[in-house]
């Protein structure tokens, strides 16, 4: 089975199920307990704190433990939006192709008074930061703009929109689940105020990831019931899952440059393969995307019956983002970046892990040519398209 859906979640790595399993073993007491037991769990915790806020350019006060990149984006949105409102200034920026995380909060806030700018993207997925200036209002309180694509992979520049708000006044926050430990990520040098991470998607363990809040910025809670996390996040620490995050997060970090070497000529590899397809286009900016994402949409087919059928050849992809692949409905993203309702159903995301090797991207390719002829051979749309009744759009 070649695995590669990695953007929807990543193996654990061994050092960071060593660990987990050391820390669930030896270190099982309340780290808000004042005996021993509880006081050793403690300095894991703090230990794996500091850790990660070194890794990101952060200190270690400005880090606050999650249950994933889901509960960061609200609770960073949130405590925006409050701040905001304390101050008179109710009014947020954001893009049409951001995590539901992000979108779906926003539309609460909406509800609650909020007015909310989605701004275009451009069909290579690009979000330019003179644009993010030019909708940057006397009563904007944040801007919030994923670091990297979780469907189509496209990297933005998070320095320059960093450099706008910071510029402006106005707080920024970063939705870069998809980015960290896979890119390079300094938040002071960034301009970065807010920024969601999760352990899953960097080989780390499901239901832990962490919020950075840039000191100064006052958060709000999400959850009441306790002082943990400072009094911010209540709720006993998922110690051996931090610790394991961590862990997972200083490899990927120290391997990056190996791995964005590796990754990126196998994608390449991919992606000219796949690019034979008659009416076929890749979604997403070609250069400024993460190494290991690979994003297409086919003409005359429908995405579904390509996943179940490349799962019969022992290769497991993606349609779309893993939050909604029970959804019958074309993917945001790929509407966002201007792909018709007909093409958007018949994409198919490729998110490749470290280990892949040649002879499995090839064997993705043929498998990928193969499964798109054999839908186009008893697709109507496919027939229309090539008997000249519609036209084709790819």
């Amino acid at each position: 089975m070649i695995y590669a859906d990695n953007a929807a979640t990543t193996k654990m790595s061994d050092a960071a199920i060593e660990t987990m399993t050391r820390v669930i073993r030896e270190n099982y007491g309340n780290p808000s307990s004042l005996y021993a037991f509880g006081q050793e769990a403690k300095e894991v915790l703090e230990q794996a704190r500091e850790d990660i806020a070194k890794i990101i350019g952060a200190d270690a006060r400005e880090i606050i433990f999650t249950s994933g990149g889901s509960e960061a984006d609200n609770q960073a949105l949130i405590s925006a939006a409050k701040i905001g409102a304390m101050k008179g200034k109710k009014h947020i920026i954001s893009s049409a192709f951001e995590h539901h995380a992000v979108l779906h909060t926003l539309k609460k806030l909406e509800k609650e008074g909020f007015e909310v700018t989605l701004l275009d993207v451009h069909e290579n997925g690009i979000i330019k930061p003179e644009e993010v200036a030019a909708a940057i209002r006397e009563d904007t309180i944040l801007v919030t703009i994923m670091y990297a694509n979780n469907e189509i992979g496209t990297i933005e520049d998070i320095k320059g929109i960093g450099a706008v708000c910071r510029e402006k006044g106005v707080i920024f926050h970063t939705d870069a689940v998809q980015a960290i430990g896979h890119l390079p990520i300094n938040v002071q040098e960034q301009n970065i105020d807010m920024l969601s991470a999760s352990a899953h998607k960097f080989h780390g363990p499901k239901g832990v990831g962490f919020l950075y809040v840039k000191k100064g910025i006052k958060v709000s809670n999400l959850i009441e019931g306790g002082a943990q996390e400072k009094g911010k996040r209540a709720g006993t620490e998922n110690v051996p899952g931090i610790a394991a995050m961590a862990t997972a997060l200083a490899e990927s970090v120290n391997n990056i440059e190996k791995n964005t070497a590796r990754l990126t000529a196998v994608r390449d590899r991919i992606i000219k393969g796949l690019k034979e397809i008659p009416h076929s286009a890749i979604n997403g900016d070609e250069t400024s995307r993460l190494p290991s994402n690979i994003n297409f949409c086919f003409e005359g087919i429908e995405g579904e019956s390509l996943l179940l059928l490349l799962d019969d050849k022992g290769i497991a992809a993606s349609s779309g983002s893993a939050c909604t692949s029970g959804s019958l409905d074309p993917s945001h993203v790929l509407l966002a970046i201007g792909r018709v309702h007909d093409v958007a159903h018949g994409s198919l995301r490729l998110s490749i892990g470290e280990d892949i090797t040649d002879d499995e991207a090839d064997y993705i390719v043929k498998s990928v040519k193969e499964v798109v002829e054999y839908l186009r051979g008893f697709s109507p749309v496919w027939r229309d398209l090539v008997a000249g009744k519609t036209k084709f759009i790819l």
